[in-house]
């Protein structure tokens, strides 16, 4: 039988003669030696699959290692359960939280009344090494919700349970077992433990980390960073999930059941707006002038800029709204990426010496003459915008290198004040499945692109790798530099999106390249009930940014 196999994803397929029945596994490991990194799943004709599928009629098969995203979280999650067999197997029987992504890990609380000893860390660790070395498979496991619900209430799991019990869609349920451990995962494993030899555990606070390869360097686990202002954004978020009585999809889902959402829209949006009130009356008492924000693709920065210049007023200030898009270099200037095309997503496309000259003009109370970048000629345009500012004027810019100190090196540090934006989800599925941010986002974005650009599922899709790479490396190293962070999401939300993605998400076929990614975040959505009434969400919400009816977005 021929199958096309990809090796790569910037080799082309090539033609191979297998067995009927043959997995991709012992494809794999044929051919192991000759690729540059550890594969942990495959596509199999456009669907995501186990390296344990076996191949029955002639496809395309191509290989993923950990630089694509769905190969990653299937490392996470496959990683994920090694460390609660360890832990199970160290301490027992305890309650362990996988709870969000920090210091390029998994931030995870062991629940007991005294925290987790360094010492008790290191014998997990050692642990986990050991079931490495084991080579022991990750056995999946197909029962129904029934059989499912009865084993999680013996093992006193309420959160699967109600996970479980309160979804309709759930006929079969897919648990996996690791040397007598068994639980739920919603996403695909590697075949054994001898494909988890990349991890780091580490004490942190009053939890643990657990640590792994990025998707930008899957050879090594990446050097430690402590990102503590996004722990404390983490914190917050999980206090605010308290005042709305939700931890995990099935609370929130409740509460949708039960005619609730539009009270838990009102609290949320509250909280929203009490935290962007702290953030300007810090500006206001720190008397700071320039206002850099950055964040990631669709953490909602704009309309959180103009309610933080909102604020601002109300505090008696006059501020002026700027983006840094309008100081490109000339066309002929900017410089090309790798493929040859122009690039200007780096920091050396920015005339770096023009924007901090006219912002310490500014700050100076001359009158300048700001450009305006025509983006059809590919050049900076002068005369339109004369402007003076006074010195109750605070500047508020927003931009991809807004927290990057080498976009602002001419302007005193005492005059800035940074913010960092991002949509940081503490809702999980439950207490092991975590929300992926990224996946919270490429949905924002997929939903805005549809609406305000016309853009279909697969064009979001399609650009989302090359998104993220950009984010890597111009946004994300620089989060830890700023003051505050302001965490844009809504508990709520994806059970709006859920609306308007899920058709663009159907839409795609099972023949078109994007039809995986499709898959995988149906797959996700699933969990989560649809708010079909959003007429509660008010007209300066960050969320409508994305779904419309925005008072700030055209």
């Amino acid at each position: 039988m021929k199958i096309q196999l990809k090796r790569d994803p910037r080799a082309a397929f090539e033609e191979i003669e297998v067995e009927k029945g043959t997995t991709i596994e012992t494809i794999y490991k044929r051919i192991e030696h000759e690729l540059p990194y550890k594969i942990v799943a495959a596509k199999v004709n456009y669907k995501y699959e186990s390296l344990t599928y076996a191949l029955h009629r002639e496809c395309r098969v191509e290989l993923l290692d950990m630089r694509t995203q769905a190969a990653n979280l299937v490392y996470q999650s496959s990683l994920s359960l090694l460390y609660l067999k360890a832990v199970y197997d160290v301490l027992g029987d305890v309650e362990v939280d996988i709870e969000n992504a920090l210091n390029k890990g998994l931030y995870t609380e062991i629940k007991r009344e005294t925290p987790v000893t360094a010492k008790e860390v290191r014998q997990i660790q050692s642990r986990m090494e050991a079931l490495v070395k084991a080579d022991l498979p990750l056995i999946k496991e197909a029962l129904s919700k029934e059989e499912a619900i009865a084993f999680f209430e013996k093992t006193g799991r309420a959160d699967k349970i109600a996970l479980l019990a309160e979804n309709p869609q759930a006929k079969k349920v897919r648990l996996y077992a690791l040397g007598g451990y068994r639980d739920f995962f919603y996403g695909r494993m590697v075949p054994s433990t001898s494909y988890l030899t990349l991890f780091e555990l580490r004490k942190y606070r009053r939890g643990v980390l657990l640590r792994f390869p990025h998707p930008s360097d899957p050879n090594r686990i990446p050097d430690y960073v402590d990102e503590r202002v996004l722990y404390q954004t983490f914190g917050e978020q999980s206090r605010w999930g308290k005042l709305m009585g939700i931890d995990y999809a099935f609370d929130l889902n409740r509460k949708i059941e039960e005619g609730k959402f539009k009270e838990l829209i009102q609290l949320s949006e509250a909280l929203h707006e009490r935290r962007i009130v702290e953030i300007a009356d810090m500006i206001t008492k720190q008397k700071k002038r320039i206002i850099l924000i950055a964040g990631p693709s669709s953490s909602g920065k704009t309309t959180f800029a103009q309610r933080l210049c909102i604020q601002l007023r109300v505090n008696g200030l006059e501020p002026l709204y700027m983006g840094t898009d309008d100081y490109f270099l000339e066309r002929e200037q900017t410089p090309v990426d790798a493929y040859g095309e122009k690039n200007y997503e780096d920091l050396d496309a920015v005339d770096i010496h023009l924007f901090n000259s006219n912002m310490n003009d500014l700050l100076a109370g001359k009158q300048v003459d700001l450009p305006t970048f025509d983006f059809l000629e590919g050049h900076k345009k002068y005369g339109k915008r004369l402007t003076r500012i006074r010195s109750n004027q605070p500047i508020v810019i927003e931009g991809i290198h807004a927290l990057n100190d080498a976009l602002t090196p001419e302007i005193a540090k005492e005059e800035k004040f940074k913010i960092y934006i991002s949509p940081l989800t503490q809702l999980n599925i439950d207490a092991h499945n975590r929300i992926v941010t990224t996946d919270h986002r490429m949905l924002r974005r997929m939903v805005r692109d549809f609406k305000y650009r016309g853009y279909s599922a697969q064009n979001t899709i399609q650009n989302w790798p090359k998104v993220r790479a950009g984010e890597d490396k111009n946004i994300f190293p620089y989060s830890n530099e700023a003051d505050v962070m302001f965490n844009s999401v809504h508990l709520y939300e994806l059970c709006v999106l859920k609306k308007y993605a899920l058709p663009l998400l159907e839409a795609i076929q099972p023949d078109e390249p994007e039809y995986s990614e499709a898959q995988r975040m149906r797959n996700f959505l699933r969990f989560f009930k649809t708010i079909e009434d959003d007429s509660a969400i008010v007209n300066n919400s960050i969320l409508r940014e994305f779904i419309g009816g925005s008072v700030f977005v055209d």
